[in-house]
Formats: C-alpha cells, sequence, structure tokens
C-alpha cells in the first residue's frame, strides 16, 4: 500500500513539475506585436507570429489588423495614431514589456509608435527590410504605380495631393532634396532630419529601446536601395552612404549613435533573401529574430 501511495505521488509530482515548467518557459517570454506591410494584411504576418509561438512556448503575439490591403496607402501619421491605440494598450496590458515588429512600411509605422508614444516600454524593435531612411526605386513604385517612372515620382508625391499617399510620406528622391524637405510631412521629422517640437521625444522614444534589429540584404529586390533598411542611403550624386556617414547618425539626431555606443544597435544583413520571404523565412526568424525575443 505504502509504495502504491508513494508512486502516485511521484507520478502527481511529475505532472505538477511539467505544468510548472510549462508556465515558467511562458512566462519568460516578452509578447510580440507585428505590423504587417504595404497592401497586405494581418494574414501575411500569422506565420511569423505562428513560428515565435513554436519557438517560444507560451509568447502571446499580437499582429495589427488595421490598414488592410488598399487602406494601407492612407497617410502614415495617420496610420500610426490609430494603430497607436492598440500600441497602448498593448503597453498598458504588459507593464513588464514587450516586443515590436515591423515589416517592410509596418516598420515605418512601429518605428513612428516608439517615437509619437515615447513612454512605451518595448524591449526590442526589429525592423524587417523596411526603408527607414527612404525609397527611391521602380520596383518598389510598379507594385503600386505601374505607370509612375521613378525619374519622375517627385511630381507627384511632393505635392500636397502626394503626401496623402503613405508612399509620398517616405519617398526620399537624392535628386530633389529641397522639394523632399519642403513637401514631405513625414520622413524627415520621423528622422529628426527637420527640428520640430516633437524632436526631443522622438529621439527619446528611440534612445530608450534595449535593442533596435535593423535586417536587411542585398537580394531584396524591392527596398531601393536595400541599405536604407539598415539607415544608408544615396547622396545627391546617387553614392550609397553608409549610415554612419549620414548627418542622422553623425548627430545623434534620432539616437541612433546613442543606441550604437551602448551596443544595442544591432545591423544584420543576409543575402538569398527576397522582399516577400523576409516574414516567411524560417531561418531569418529563427536565427536573427528570435534571439532578440527575450
Amino acid at each position: 500500500m505504502l509504495l502504491l501511495i508513494h508512486a502516485a505521488l511521484i507520478q502527481r509530482l511529475g505532472v505538477f513539475l511539467v505544468l510548472f515548467s510549462a508556465i515558467s518557459v511562458g512566462d519568460c517570454y516578452k509578447p510580440v506585436f507585428l505590423v504587417h506591410g504595404i497592401l497586405s494584411s494581418n494574414r501575411s504576418m500569422e506565420a511569423l507570429a505562428r513560428r515565435i509561438e513554436e519557438k517560444h512556448p507560451g509568447t502571446k503575439t499580437y499582429v495589427s489588423d488595421r490598414f488592410l490591403k488598399w487602406s494601407s496607402l492612407e497617410p502614415i501619421w495617420r496610420q500610426i495614431s490609430r494603430v497607436g491605440e492598440d500600441f497602448k494598450n498593448i503597453s498598458d496590458s504588459h507593464p513588464d514589456g514587450f516586443h515590436v515588429i515591423g515589416y517592410s512600411q509596418g516598420g515605418l509605422i512601429a518605428r513612428g509608435l516608439l517615437e509619437l508614444f515615447p513612454k512605451h516600454n518595448v524591449h526590442t524593435f526589429v525592423s524587417l527590410s523596411s526603408p527607414q531612411a527612404g525609397q527611391y526605386g521602380d520596383s518598389f513604385l510598379h507594385l503600386i504605380f505601374p505607370n509612375l517612372v521613378c525619374a519622375t515620382a517627385y511630381e507627384l508625391f511632393y505635392s500636397k495631393i502626394g503626401q496623402t499617399i503613405s508612399v509620398g510620406n517616405y519617398w526620399n528622391d537624392p535628386y530633389h532634396q529641397k522639394l523632399f524637405f519642403k513637401y514631405s510631412s513625414f520622413l524627415p521629422f520621423l528622422n529628426n532630419m527637420i527640428k520640430s517640437d516633437f524632436s526631443d521625444q522622438f529621439k527619446e522614444g528611440i534612445s530608450k529601446l534595449k535593442n533596435m534589429v535593423l535586417i536587411g540584404g542585398p537580394d531584396d529586390g524591392v527596398i531601393t536601395p536595400w541599405q536604407s533598411s539598415h539607415f544608408g542611403y544615396f547622396n545627391e550624386d546617387g553614392a550609397i552612404i553608409n549610415f554612419k556617414d549620414r548627418t542622422v547618425y553623425i548627430n545623434d539626431t534620432m539616437g541612433l549613435q546613442t543606441l550604437d555606443s551602448q551596443n544595442k544597435l544591432q545591423i544584420i544583413t543576409l543575402s538569398n533573401v527576397s522582399h516577400f520571404n523576409w516574414h516567411r523565412n524560417h531561418t531569418v526568424t529563427d536565427d536573427f529574430i528570435l534571439p532578440w525575443l527575450d
């Protein structure tokens, strides 16, 4: 009888330990908020969300379901404001912090959330093939506006009408910089290239991150130049300038140098990944995103 009781206790203890272990593992991973790209939907990010949940059991994932498909062409600041409602709710629900992943245009929206709401408690921001320094290329342009030509797109985008289109908000024509600074209502301010009443809070929202992970690569095929995913960009002669040689880093206008000096800025370059596969590629997720999601 004693042996039977002892065996039953051991069995129950084993079940308890398994359950406790599962709870403990789940509790140790922070939630993750994912923001989809242009002309897509929350469904496009589900594979990445499921992979995170599979590899980090117990992780709570949130996938933004706002501005789907064609509505993703609405002005970026408007999108940030609306998505910000969900962002603040997630932040309030998880006082110990959470992570944010933004893919393509979603990376700009996600960074806008960090800057517009600088009191956030985001630990890691992953920018996945996002035009953080802007976009200037036919491949991307023709996905949305097949009849526009890169060299003359500024005529549309650098106007009041053009600034009602999300793409126009981060279209950065290196050969028409005066018009870019005159008309662009989003990117020059987000990157603190133009001083504003919000400049300090924008920088605060970035500088407080535990990690900023910038992922991109030469075979992207859409983000142009691909180095924009790392804040690199064309100069006025069309040459590619490394992000560390650009004013936005040298003057630390938005906190990139601050993060870098603290080893909190991670620059990841991956070959053989096309733009439409970054968020579906298990190697990218397992080896270059998950390690930063504690």
